[in-house]
């Protein structure tokens, strides 16, 4: 568990704002799922994957995809000697079906002859050489593509990305650090990765993601699915089933051999289709999920609220109306937090809970103090 976490830590290092997305690549290698990166040029989705490959030593192949590009170039050409026997052979060596790692840029350029074969190589994790079946040792395909596809013909292999994400540019407040971080790479610092796990301890970890207990999210993933529906989010059932993996995926990558709600916000990457999607799935999850984001958000506002009130209850008099109505709000949210301090399973935010209530009750001590109660 250590090394897995030790290699998102390395994989983002070099890339400024980009940490959601080294985790995202970090999911979709521990659960063996495909991933899919949408967004403009430039916004280091290539970088990554090769990075990645490096940190796991892994058997890397890239390729850019045209209208033109051939299956060949992909699956490797011909044995012209093999053929003169009577042998359909590929020859393999440095294309994908030898990768364990795999970036395709613009995936959606594929002509029919190459979509067909990726996606049988996607779902079943094999090739076809003549009439054989070759099983091939890829964990996960990441690709690119600057748009989400429209075209029917192209649905079947947009749906086989467990994973979607729709990557930004880096933020205004960041760019100093994108500045130096650019500097940095452009002199070689992180050209060369030292590999900090292997490509069968990953895999080891990969089995692992089934021993995961994911029965505690079971129900509130169900209405999850429900309230999706209902709000025009519609998931394949091919989704609804896989979403489990990244759940069970995401736990082990938090330290968990137990899946949380907390666990349930990988969704904003399985639910949605469009941008448009990806927003409104965002929202639906901070309404309905009880997690460490919408947790830390509610103290935030809390703790706000209470420096506030703070403020007005040192300008008061002991015969200001208000000050009862604060004390009896502030002991109601008493309550509230420390059964959340002692319920929660979240360490972050039981001491935040923790953090917030001290300023409470130092709060209730001074309208007590202004009363002399």
């Amino acid at each position: 568990m250590d090394k897995i976490i030790n290699l998102l830590v390395e994989l983002e290092k070099p890339f400024v704002g980009r940490s959601e997305e080294a985790e995202l690549l970090v999911l979709s290698l521990i659960s063996g799922e495909h991933v899919l990166l949408i967004g403009e040029p430039g916004t280091a989705k290539s970088a990554l994957a090769r990075r990645l490959a490096d940190l796991v030593k892994a058997r890397f192949f890239k390729y850019m995809l045209t209208r033109f590009t051939e299956p060949d170039e992909l699956f490797g050409p011909l044995d012209i000697a093999a053929l003169r026997d009577g042998k359909y052979i590929r020859v393999t060596k440095g294309k994908l079906p030898e990768a364990d790692i795999a970036f395709i840029d613009e995936i959606f350029n594929a002509n029919s002859a190459v979509l067909n074969m990726l996606l049988t190589l996607m779902n079943e994790r094999v090739v076809y050489d003549g009439y054989s079946e070759i099983r091939i040792p890829l964990l996960t395909l990441i690709s690119a593509s600057n748009n989400v596809p429209d075209e029917p013909e192209l649905q079947a292999i947009y749906d086989r990305f467990l994973l979607r994400h729709f990557v930004k540019p880096v933020s205004e407040d960041l760019w100093g650090r994108l500045l130096d971080s650019s500097w940095l790479i452009e002199q070689g610092v992180y050209q060369e990765a030292r590999p900090v796990i292997s490509i069968d301890e990953v895999r080891a970890v990969t089995s692992m993601i089934f021993k995961v207990n994911v029965s505690g999210v079971k129900e509130k993933l169900l209405k999850l699915y429900a309230v999706f529906e209902d709000q025009g989010v519609h998931l394949t059932d091919r989704r609804k089933g896989k979403a489990l993996k990244a759940i069970a995926a995401h736990a082990f990558l938090k330290g968990r051999m137990k899946a949380t709600e907390e666990d349930l916000y990988v969704l904003k990457y399985v639910a949605p289709r469009d941008r448009e999607e990806a927003e409104k799935a965002y929202s639906i999850l901070l309404d309905e999920v009880e997690a460490r984001e919408k947790h830390l958000r509610e103290l935030s506002e809390i703790e706000a609220n209470l420096r506030e009130a703070k403020a007005y209850i040192l300008r008061s008099s002991e015969l200001d109306p208000r000050l009862l109505d604060y004390l009896r709000s502030f002991e109601t949210l008493r309550e509230k937090l420390e059964k959340l301090s002692r319920e929660t399973g979240d360490e972050v935010v039981r001491r935040r809970a923790i953090d917030v209530l001290g300023e409470l009750n130092d709060a209730i001590d001074l309208i007590k103090r202004k009363l002399v109660l």
